[in-house]
């Protein structure tokens, strides 16, 4: 018996130096969160085409994508590290490096760090053709669905309206839903009209557009002047959506990726390299990714960039600040 013990030992404690003279092969996994927004909007599809490329392109990395309210949830969880990657619309990520309050953040959040701008959203505000809404003063009085409750597209809503004239009290009915769920109370009759500030062709919409008949309602280039940056005019072109047979004016902002400072140099610097070398898995995953270019990459960056971005970035010959 006793011989038995010792001999267990004995091999016990070769393995044991085998394995600590063994090379290591292996690292344990970095994570990555994606943050991205609702499922039925644009970030969602753009988070799950980016998952894949992580998980096949950068070694050791094991990607994840979170379902969230969008912009503001995004850069809040990114703040306090539960995420590596976020989606967020310009105007979000401006206040929150700002810490604005009124628009969800109570200290300024000063751990962003941008990664590189994306695509446009475009204020998309759609009602149904027999709500009678044409206009943007057509709305007082209607039930509108502005997004849920100070969401980016929330903030949107807030800031073109206002420019408009219009207050939420001037509205019949407000509702603070995610895309899907405004659209299916559209299709029941139960809201007048919706406004999504997203990619263009976002799947919402063009559930709706299948299903009842709609207007595009065109946001003027004046109400957007008075609105101000970060807004832009531009064109939803004709056909976007079904029965949309002319293009429609409306207001755009800039899209960015984020991470947060505590993220890896080198984990980044693979991230923001995988994005543009994978434009067209993108651009598959929803057509706003093919607006995405590289030498857009640094417009409007509102907060500073991270290291791993700033060296990818340089090397492709763009001027990175100091």
């Amino acid at each position: 018996m006793n011989r038995f013990i010792r001999a267990r030992r004995i091999a016990g404690l070769a393995t044991a130096v085998l394995l600590a003279a063994a090379p290591v092969t292996a690292r344990a996994e970095d994570f990555i969160n994606i943050l991205t927004g609702g499922t039925s909007g644009v970030y969602y599809p753009m988070g799950v085409a980016l998952s894949k490329i992580y998980g096949e392109k950068i070694p050791n990395v094991r990607p994840t994508v979170q379902a969230t309210k969008a912009s503001v949830e995004n850069l809040v969880l990114l703040q306090q590290g539960r995420g590596e990657v976020a989606f967020t619309l310009g105007d979000s990520l401006d206040a929150a490096w700002k810490g604005d309050e009124e628009a969800g953040f109570k200290t300024p959040l000063k751990k962003l760090r941008g990664i590189t701008a994306i695509y446009p959203n475009y204020v998309q505000i759609v009602a149904s053709k027999d709500s009678g809404i044409k206009t943007l003063a057509d709305l007082k009085g209607k039930r509108l669905s502005v997004g849920a409750p100070k969401s980016g597209t929330e903030l949107n809503a807030r800031a073109i309206l206002a420019a408009a004239g219009i207050t939420y009290k001037d509205l019949g009915k407000i509702e603070y839903l995610p895309f899907a769920e405004s659209v299916e109370l559209m299709k029941n009759r139960q809201l007048d009209a919706t406004l999504q500030s997203a990619g263009l062709g976002v799947a919402s919409i063009r559930d709706l557009a299948a299903s009842v008949e709609i207007i595009v309602v065109e946001v003027p280039k004046a109400v957007i002047d008075k609105a101000g940056p970060p807004f832009v005019s531009a064109p939803i072109p004709a056909n976007t959506y079904g029965g949309q047979t002319a293009d429609v004016n409306t207001a755009a902002v800039v899209n960015y990726l984020v991470t947060h400072e505590g993220v890896k140099e080198e984990t980044v610097y693979q991230m923001t390299k995988n994005i543009f070398e994978n434009l067209g898995e993108i651009g598959a995953a929803h057509s706003a990714g093919k607006s995405i270019k590289l030498e857009s990459a640094l417009e409007g960056m509102p907060v500073p960039l991270h290291p791993g971005a700033a060296r990818y970035l340089k090397e492709k010959g763009l001027k990175v600040g100091s």
